[in-house]
């Protein structure tokens, strides 16, 4: 039993000759700063830290929604037990490193006229045992056990990634809400402008001094408006019903907001730094490393098949023909033994699945890469459109004025007979499409701020499941 015991913590120490070669993070495939000029907004030389959504998302009705969706989403409570799996996983896993030993008694009695002398009488037995245990020489288990625990830092990050996206989600929709309402809002005052108009050219055609063409003209600027109600309930019903699925509950009409014009303003604008070694921390970049990383274990694991497998069995215990002296130091006996297995011939098998293993490796490489690349785009169209907004904002805001200051005086001089309702039409139509152009806008720009925050990771050191 004591050479057992030594072999046993010797291939602890042997264990470090693994076929596992070190792993070094592959180089990004990507510039090493974040794009500057142009377009480009100026960023502090420094990276952002980790960003909170509740430093980004100010209004505490948008926040709340947050928090409820963290508590109550069906898809991050899913993420969280594939955690919890990944987690038993790996112990599961990590436990075959070490020997399993049991613990066994027995007691037999035997008799008759046919038993022999040795198979007469009482026998009690307790021994402790080790079966099967394997020397890890070439690190084999070893290598199985690192790939289980990547799995399981994969799947942490998977649940982090989908966390972001579930909090990106809620804001997004939140504003799409918001935008909503005010269309509503724009297209009911159209309406009513509308109708007046209707009932104008309508009088003015009684009395002989407007053409049926005006009341036609002015019916049909009254039906679009009056469609696009229709039509903007519709969303705003819509943008409920996906607010609800992303929360898991019931919404309290008091979260929502009345207007894009309200809710725009809440959301702080993200700074992004200059190096681009900031999208490493992006949940769904780690994930993919992670993964890397356990496939690459895999290919440890692979190349340690192709080399001799050594298990030890052993065991110690005592019997005794009666139980009281079951335990004395004449009753003591013991066992070791081992065994070592050798694929000679597979036909190839050993060498394919190494090969197999390494395949795999490489595409996850490539996904790897591929996830950083599409990280450093995602983030350098936030900062471009960053760069851009406020620009067409400002022009959207002066054609809004324009328009609105267009339509008041077209319409006053209709009235008094000093212009044709053609122009007031037109102006009216002007006006119409600006206020949508301008709520287009804001919402634009809002989501842009949600956009960086995504692309840059969020608060990556939330975790999703308990420890």
């Amino acid at each position: 039993m004591r050479r057992l015991l030594t072999l046993v913590a010797a291939s602890s120490v042997l264990a470090a000759c693994a076929m596992q070669t070190p792993y070094a993070r592959p180089k990004a495939p990507t510039p090493a700063t974040l794009p500057t000029g142009g377009v480009y907004p100026v960023q502090p030389a420094d990276a952002a830290p980790p960003i909170r959504y509740a430093d980004v998302f100010t209004d505490a009705r948008l926040r709340t929604l947050v928090d409820q969706a963290l508590a109550n989403n069906r898809d991050l409570r899913a993420a969280a037990d594939n955690i919890l799996a990944a987690r038993a996983q790996y112990r599961v896993q990590r436990a075959s490193r070490f020997p399993e030993v049991d613990l066994s008694s027995r007691y037999n009695h035997g008799g008759g006229d046919g038993a022999s002398p040795a198979t007469r009488g009482d026998a009690y037995s307790a021994s402790l045992g080790v079966t099967g245990f394997e020397l890890d020489l070439f690190g084999r288990v070893a290598s199985l056990t690192e790939a289980a625990r990547q799995r399981y830092f994969a799947t942490e990050y998977a649940a982090r990634a989908t966390r972001l996206i579930l909090v990106a989600d809620v804001a997004e929709a939140w504003l799409t809400y918001a935008a909503d309402n005010s269309l509503l809002r724009i297209a009911q005052q159209t309406v009513d402008n509308a109708q007046r108009s209707v009932q104008l050219t309508d009088a003015r055609l009684k009395g002989g001094v407007a053409p049926r063409t005006d009341l036609r003209q002015a019916q049909t600027i009254l039906a679009a408006a009056q469609a696009d109600i229709a039509r903007q309930r519709t969303a705003v019903a819509k943008d409920i019903n996906a607010l609800q699925l992303l929360v898991g509950a019931p919404i309290d009409p008091a979260l929502l907001p009345t207007s894009i014009e309200e809710a725009a303003p809440t959301l702080t604008q993200v700074a992004a730094g200059v190096g681009s070694d900031v999208l490493l921390r992006r949940p769904d970049i780690a994930q993919a490393e992670h993964q890397l990383r356990a496939l690459d274990a895999q290919v440890g694991a692979a190349r340690a098949a192709l080399f001799p497998r050594i298990t030890l069995t052993g065991a110690a215990g005592y019997a005794s023909s009666a139980l009281s002296s079951l335990f004395q130091s004449g009753a003591f006996s013991y066992s070791a033994g081992g065994g070592v297995s050798y694929p000679i011939f597979q036909a190839g098998a050993g060498r394919a699945g190494l090969a197999y293993a390494k395949a795999q490796r490489d595409a996850a490489l490539a996904s790897y890469e591929k996830a950083i690349q599409s990280a450093f785009r995602e983030t350098a169209d936030a900062l471009a459109r960053q760069g851009t907004i406020d620009d067409e904002r400002a022009a959207d805001q002066l054609q809004l004025d324009a328009a609105a200051d267009s339509y008041r005086l077209a319409d006053a001089r209709y009235r008094v007979g000093n212009q044709s309702f053609l122009a007031s039409l037109d102006a009216q139509r002007t006006y119409y499409s600006a206020q949508k152009t301008f709520v287009a806008i804001e919402l634009q720009g809002a989501i842009n701020r949600v956009d960086l925050y995504r692309a840059l990771g969020g608060d990556t050191a939330e975790a999703v499941a308990p420890e």
